[in-house]
């Protein structure tokens, strides 16, 4: 059965997740991948084998790039102008394009990383710098964003289809935005909790920031982080309670 809402998840950006089925099980619940394609994580290799299990079980293919940082995983931020941050969001999406294109496969959406992603929400310059680089492999793939953002206004402004984004397993601050990942409590690790969460997502109801300030927000697809510990179980528990 298909969830009553879209539930995405960053995939190809760790090996060992890839070697112990992690991905592969995780796969099997969701409905859109979004693929590290080598600034922060990922090789051609791993690129391929997501393209592959994606194909097999028909879900959407997305890119998920990034400041081009392997050392730090592309979570602080990297001072680049507007032209070299839309020259390397072009260069890594247009890699995997070919990989999937040469296997059959087309890209529907991009949904950037970790610090370029936190920095967009709102930086409009940064937002329209990932948005040029977008428009210059294919204007018509949908861009991912957080939820109730600006950056998802900096992108629908230059014509391109959003999709606001939610999460299951990280917790909010008290205005929207995503609780650092310096804190202890910026990960949701319980699957029961998460899949609450995602949910009162889902059905546009209330649900409760770290200092107990009830969110509302707009949503058209959740994620759930694949790196993030009981990542298969979390999965499991959101697929189950997104169920029609």
């Amino acid at each position: 059965m298909k969830s009553i809402i879209d539930i995405n998840s960053d995939m190809g950006e760790l090996k060992h997740l890839l070697d112990d089925s992690t991905y592969a099980e995780m796969i099997q619940y969701i409905t859109s991948i979004n693929v590290a394609c080598g600034g922060h994580a990922g090789d051609d290799d791993m690129m391929l084998a997501m393209v592959m299990m994606a194909k097999e079980w028909g879900i959407n293919i997305g890119a998920h790039p990034s400041y081009p940082d392997k050392e730090n995983f592309g979570r602080i931020k990297i001072e680049m102008s507007s032209a070299a941050i839309s020259e390397t969001i072009a260069e890594q999406i247009t890699c995997l394009k070919e990989i999937a294109s040469n296997n059959g496969s087309l890209l529907t959406h991009v949904k950037p990383h970790g610090a370029l992603y936190n920095k967009a929400v709102n930086d409009e310059e940064i937002a329209a710098a990932i948005g040029t680089g977008v428009k210059y492999v294919d204007e018509e793939l949908k861009l991912f964003g957080l939820a109730g953002s600006n950056m998802l206004a900096v992108w629908q402004g230059m014509g391109f289809d959003i999709m606001g984004e939610g999460f299951a397993d990280r917790t909010y601050e008290y205005n929207g935005t995503l609780r650092s990942r310096k804190f202890d409590d910026a990960l949701i690790t319980d699957p029961g909790i998460a899949a609450e969460q995602a949910e009162s997502m889902a059905r546009n109801e209330n649900f409760t920031a770290v200092d107990g300030t009830a969110l509302n927000i707009a949503v058209q697809t959740i994620c759930v982080h694949s790196d993030t510990p009981n990542a298969v179980e979390i999965t499991r528990a959101v697929y189950a309670a997104l169920q029609p």
